[in-house]
């Protein structure tokens, strides 16, 4: 089970139907990971200029990007429900990523939704084996939910 806590701070309207799909995208990574253990983890929708803002003070890069997570590795107590992490998400970036990679802004939302759940998950590609193994595995995800570009 996976509570998710979403707060929308990018000053644009996000559908109820993407915000779903965003939050099953979500359930779908963690619990195929983790189906017994309770986790909660907060969402925040935001724009280029506050990702930023915690890019540089906890990354040291004085730049946007397109999401953030911040685990907290609590695997260990699957009948406690415990935080797994935050996912920060630039609302901005993931539109401008959109257009640019000719899929919908829905899209774009859920694979980061998924790319962040992995990293809170451990997953990581800082060497080819690893970023191989993270997008095989959310390729695997999104298309077992019908996301498609």
């Amino acid at each position: 089970m996976l509570k998710i806590y979403v707060e929308n701070l990018c000053g644009a309207p996000v559908s109820d139907y993407t915000l779903r799909l965003m939050k099953k995208t979500l359930r779908e990574t963690v619990s195929e990971q983790y189906p017994d253990h309770k986790f909660e983890l907060s969402l925040t929708l935001c724009d280029n200029e506050y990702i930023r803002a915690i890019n540089a003070e906890y990354r040291g890069t004085d730049r946007p990007t397109d999401v953030l997570s911040f685990p907290m590795m609590d695997f260990d107590t699957p009948e406690v429900t415990v935080l797994l992490g935050d996912v920060i998400i630039s609302y901005e970036k993931a539109v401008a990523q959109a257009e640019e990679y000719g899929h919908s802004v829905k899209r774009e939302l859920c694979f980061l939704c998924c790319h962040s759940a992995l990293h809170l998950l451990g997953y990581d590609h800082e060497n080819d084996e690893e970023r191989a193994l993270m997008e095989a595995k959310q390729k695997e995800i999104l298309e077992r939910l019908g996301i498609k570009r």
